[in-house]
């Protein structure tokens, strides 16, 4: 049978991660042995409380029907979580909407607000889930280039006129992904003038919140006129080590909330309720779970930027999130370096082309492996004469 695709699916080719993927696996079945810093899957477990939660409530047999929405408890979780921790207040009411995982709303978003032709303003590099939903609303992305001389903030006076007369939406992300950068507040007031003066929504992707070192990253909504003009996109994939779980919430403008919410209601019946009660534990947590997780990967990224710079490779130290932004050696494009990391080295990384194209020159590295795997990971480096 000829099995012919649609016109829409030429848009979405093999990513480079399944490359990637693929590569490891030849060289695993050729007897290498490979360390994988590519993906951004966090190898710790959640907090005692979430599989306490998920153990008991797994048990429950009336908690097998559609959810169809967040319960309450969800709900009040998420309002008293950001309160608590950004002094933000969201009403519980009309201002929290739960996704299947940030990435399902992420993608999902687009197709509410843009029509095809519309342009959606996305930092370059990015996440590659903005990509996926922009190509699915029929949209047109303007990259936004995220560059050293500027902090890697968008230059939003760089953005020419009639491209602010034609967007729709504008996609933020901080503490970045892959780009590890923290917005500062005039930054975000700046997008919020910016936004009221072309009509334009603001989408920020805060799902590394709880990820940071020396410094806390803001919430966009606890800027004022924020909740005017957006909405804000959290998960607890990474803040609580629940990737698999795939719960996130958008908080935020109500009007935004209420749209989303329509169509997700066409598309899904909701999270798992044990799930969502999991998630419930892991909002209410007091204890040091968070500090302790933050004091991990903070020894694994002092470890690996002080192990690179003794090889030659001068990285800057993030501040945030769970990556280093790492500038490949002269002589190089990411691509080239990455598949030679693998071929000399044993070690994954991914090249930051796939990011967008202002991440060339670039690799992401991912603290994703334990303390004693990155001092290997070091020893291994100092033998190849990549960094020499």
């Amino acid at each position: 049978m000829n099995i012919t695709l649609s016109q829409k699916m030429k848009e979405f080719g093999e990513s480079i991660f399944n490359e990637l993927a693929n590569y490891k696996k030849q060289k695993l079945r050729e007897g290498h042995d490979i360390i994988d810093l590519s993906v951004g899957s966090p190898d710790l477990p959640p907090p005692p409380c979430v599989t306490e939660a998920l153990t008991s409530h797994v048990q429950n047999p009336s908690l097998y029907g559609y959810s169809l929405t967040g319960i309450d408890e969800l709900h009040n979780a998420i309002s008293d979580y950001y309160s608590r921790r950004f002094d933000v207040t969201v009403k519980k009411e009309n201002e929290v909407l739960m996704v299947m995982g940030s990435q399902d709303g992420l993608v999902h978003f687009p197709m509410v607000f843009a029509n095809p032709g519309d342009v959606i303003l996305v930092p370059d590099p990015g996440y590659t889930a903005y990509a996926a939903g922009i190509s699915l609303a029929g949209a047109i992305p303007y990259g936004m280039p995220l560059i050293e001389k500027n902090q890697f903030l968008p230059d939003l006076d760089a953005i020419p006129e009639d491209v602010r007369e034609q967007a729709k939406i504008m996609i933020l992300n901080f503490p970045g992904n892959p780009v590890p950068a923290l917005a500062t507040e005039p930054f975000f007031k700046k997008v919020i003038e910016f936004a009221k003066k072309y009509k334009i929504l603001v989408l920020h992707d805060f799902a590394y919140s709880e990820l940071y070192y020396e410094e806390k990253p803001i919430s966009f909504l606890s800027v004022e006129g924020a909740n005017e003009v957006g909405v804000e996109f959290n998960s607890l994939s990474k803040s609580y080590n629940m990737a698999g779980c795939r719960i996130g919430y958008i908080v935020g403008n109500s009007e935004i909330i209420g749209a989303v919410s329509r169509l997700k209601s066409n598309l899904d019946y909701g999270v798992f309720l044990p799930i969502q009660k999991a998630a419930v534990a892991a909002l209410k947590d007091t204890s040091s779970f968070s500090e302790k997780l933050r004091a991990v990967y903070k020894k694994r990224r002092d470890i690996l930027v002080k192990g690179l710079s003794e090889v030659g490779w001068q990285v800057d130290s993030p501040k945030a999130s769970m990556f280093v932004w790492a500038r490949v050696p002269a002589g190089f494009t990411s691509t080239d370096f990455t598949y030679r990391l693998i071929d000399e080295a044993g070690i994954v990384v991914t090249p930051g082309h796939a990011f967008g194209p202002s991440g060339e020159g670039y690799v992401r590295i991912g603290l994703v492996q334990n303390e004693e795997t990155l001092v290997k990971v070091v020893k291994r480096l100092k033998r190849i004469p990549l960094l020499k």
